[in-house]
């Protein structure tokens, strides 16, 4: 135990120490760049004011007022922006090329996941995104309430997390499975059954530091490992009740129709995958305010991972079936979230879901808007962040470039501040 936590501080210091940030204080900075986005449309001649933490100006610079002493950055041909949201993230997991997901959770120690945590948390603030929803640690308990903590008491340099700890399971439906069933084995996830049995464990996540509650409203348990719905309406239902009598969200993971009409009936916040979503399912998603994060580079990373080759294989079904999806919820104007499921892919390649989004069919612009003011409106914390804003926290970064005219300008980071720190110097 004590070697243990020896070799975890020693992580913690040597990561703190790989990225400095400077903190606004009495003085003001003026931010100026050829165009600004302040989460709704895009400006030019435009410039901002922070001091401290928050935003105390934002607007044409020839209505901006003066104050002194103050700093400038003058962002040549650089597009300034606030900071991105990712909205589906597994800080505890890193690629299934790498390491196969069920001998992640059966193998690692936590000592590793979390040492590997900390090194994610600093690239995901390095591409730009000052906040990220955490949907599970898969395996590794609560130890994303920790990585959070030390992010917030400054002992490493992360993104701000909403955090979902365990997420919740029906018994039997998730990994990893052993052929061998005499043999005990750490579930990806905590089980529950019930109405009791959920009331239980959400109340018990809660109580232990979860931001929010992540269920599983279907899993490949099917025939032929096929998607099938885990819990009742009746069980998602208590589950919404019981988490919105404390102010928390519930999200869920569901891929074929029944999961996600199950899901969107009971008033979750988002559906994360979606990957089978027709006419019917995005209907009640609509009527019920219920948001898609479809999380198309995780289902393109796990194709290549069994050994398909994009631009000389045709699609596969699920791909296929996954960009129909996503057109179709664009085309119904169905709420979309971004959010990669980062972690099944690699943590600082965020950016990687924008490009997937527009190839799919989404605009540059709508695209940028999903991941600040549609994922911080969605999320429950649009008064904080999300937008360039008068009043607001201090989160924003600046590309080279205009991503509105190239999208994968977002990789060419050259700014990043979070609340009034600057991780990231012009």
């Amino acid at each position: 135990m004590v070697i243990f936590r020896h070799f975890l501080i020693f992580i913690l210091l040597s990561a703190s120490l790989s990225v400095s940030a400077t903190q606004t204080t009495d003085s003001f900075l003026l931010i100026k760049a050829d165009h600004l986005f302040d989460g709704e449309q895009m400006h030019t001649g435009w410039g901002i004011w922070v001091q401290g933490q928050k935003i105390v100006a934002v607007g044409p610079l020839s209505g901006l007022p003066t104050h002194s002493p103050y700093k400038t950055f003058d962002l040549k041909g650089k597009t300034l922006l606030p900071g991105l949201i990712e909205g589906h993230s597994h800080l505890l997991l890193h690629p299934y090329n790498e390491t196969k997901w069920d001998k992640q959770v059966m193998d690692e120690s936590d000592a590793e996941r979390v040492a590997r945590a900390v090194v994610h948390a600093r690239s995901t603030l390095m591409a730009g995104f000052t906040t990220v929803r955490d949907l599970g640690t898969e395996g590794a308990g609560y130890a994303d309430v920790g990585l959070k903590t030390a992010i917030e008491k400054g002992i490493i340099p992360g993104p701000r997390m909403l955090i979902a700890t365990r997420a919740i399971v029906a018994t039997g439906s998730y990994g990893p499975k052993l052929g061998n069933l005499n043999h005990q084995v750490i579930k990806g996830a905590a089980e529950a059954d019930g109405v009791e049995g959920l009331t239980k464990e959400i109340r018990q996540q809660m109580g232990n530091g979860a931001d929010l509650i992540k269920v599983y409203a279907d899993y490949r348990w099917g025939p032929d490992n096929t998607p099938a719905p885990t819990f009742t309406l009746e069980e998602l239902r208590k589950a919404v009740e019981v988490s919105a009598s404390a102010g928390k969200q519930v999200v869920a993971h569901a891929s074929n129709i029944e999961g996600m009409k199950r899901a969107a009936l009971a008033r979750v916040s988002t559906i994360e995958h979606g990957d089978y979503g027709n006419h019917e399912v995005f209907d009640l998603m609509l009527r019920n305010n219920v948001a898609l994060c479809a999380t198309l580079g995780a289902t393109e990373a796990t194709a290549t991972y069994d050994g398909w080759k994009k631009g000389i294989m045709p699609p596969t079904d699920r791909i296929a079936a996954k960009k129909k999806s996503f057109q179709l919820a664009l085309q119904k104007s169905v709420t979309i979230c971004f959010g990669g499921d980062v972690g099944v892919f690699t943590h600082g390649d965020n950016v990687r879901e924008m490009e997937l989004m527009v190839e799919y069919g989404m605009k540059p612009v709508d695209v940028i808007k999903s991941a600040t003011s549609i994922n911080a409106k969605v999320f429950g914390i649009g008064d904080k962040i999300g937008r360039l804003q008068k009043g607001l926290l201090a989160d924003m970064i600046a590309v080279d470039g205009n991503p509105l005219e190239d999208i994968s300008v977002m990789r060419k980071i050259v700014l990043v501040m979070k609340e009034g720190k600057i991780y990231l110097h012009p």
